[in-house]
């Protein structure tokens, strides 16, 4: 069995998808209460996985009240190495279609009232100027191209909104003038909290609509605009464009295990496996030994 443990974070049901009903599921405690679910543990060609369900069992958790720290200490205390997270959202770019996927390569943290870090009795500052993991992307970028099933963009801008209500159409404009190109609610603080726990993290997003900056285009000369969509049959039209970029998620998740179990070496390179070597700006000896005992399974090898 690798060293390398693949830690994927996603939809309710990730976990029965990509083990067919025959992983093993850990419940597990942690300094910040339960995980979101129990985290399904599986084989993949001889790599381990760990599977774990964002928003709980039929989807009951809203992105404020996400328990993102437990879920990325739970996962990091059962051992494993690197993430891999899937999210919908919205397009704030025209060339950012529906049901296409994007690896982003940066992201803008506008979330406000959660939990963004484990070190809370000591000064740590990690590194994250490049918030995804680059040997990850670069993987998930050459499987997508790999695979004529797959639409999938190689870079893109996210923007982490509070929610859980969706932009005001000047937000989103604004969001455009940032430079943003996709939105969505749940990807800060995990990538930050990752980073912090030494976990490589990539993302897969999901694109389902187009953000409301895109307003309706009007009608050509002589030429009646089409009614709107009912918002029902919009919803439809969501929840469809939802499962057609899951489903090509799910493939590009297991084209990328396929790739790894045959070689995991590559991943042993990532930088965020040592982000908190140069981290630490309290004098170790003035951290409480209970708070070191804490979050052993985090900064425990820089303590010994």
């Amino acid at each position: 069995m690798s060293e390398v443990k693949i830690g994927i974070i996603g939809g309710t049901g990730v976990g029965e998808q990509l083990s067919n009903g025959k992983g093993r599921p850990h419940e597990i405690d942690t300094p910040f209460g339960p995980p979101s679910d129990a985290i399904v543990e599986m084989e993949w060609e001889g790599l381990a996985v760990l599977a774990l369900g964002r928003h709980g069992p039929g989807h009951f958790i809203p992105p404020s009240n996400l328990p993102t720290r437990a879920n990325i200490f739970a996962l990091k205390k059962l051992g494993c190495t690197h993430i891999i997270a899937t999210g919908a959202c919205g397009s704030l770019r025209q060339e950012f279609k529906p049901r296409e996927l994007v690896v982003p390569d940066q992201i803008i943290d506008k979330t406000a009232r959660r939990g963004a870090t484990f070190f809370e009795k000591a000064a740590v500052h990690v590194e994250l100027a490049e918030p995804f993991c680059p040997v990850m992307r670069r993987i998930l970028i050459e499987q997508a191209a790999a695979a004529p099933a797959i639409t999938a963009h190689d870079r893109g801008c996210y923007v982490c909104m509070e929610g859980p209500a969706f932009s005001t159409r000047a937000e989103s404009l604004m969001h455009r003038l940032w430079g943003g190109d996709l939105i969505g609610m749940t990807a800060m603080p995990e990538a930050k909290l990752a980073r912090e726990a030494e976990l490589p993290y990539a993302l897969i997003a999901l694109v389902t609509d187009y953000d409301s900056w895109k307003a309706a285009a009007p009608p050509a000369p002589g030429q009646t605009a089409p009614a709107p969509l009912s918002p029902m049959a919009l919803l439809e039209e969501i929840m469809a464009n939802l499962r057609a970029a899951s489903d090509q998620a799910i493939e590009l998740v297991r084209r990328f295990l396929h790739h790894v179990a045959a070689d995991p070496t590559p991943l042993l390179a990532c930088p965020a496996r040592d982000a908190l070597k140069l981290a630490i700006w309290t004098n170790k000896s003035r951290i409480a030994a209970e708070e070191i005992q804490r979050l052993s399974p985090l900064w425990g090898r820089y303590f010994s």
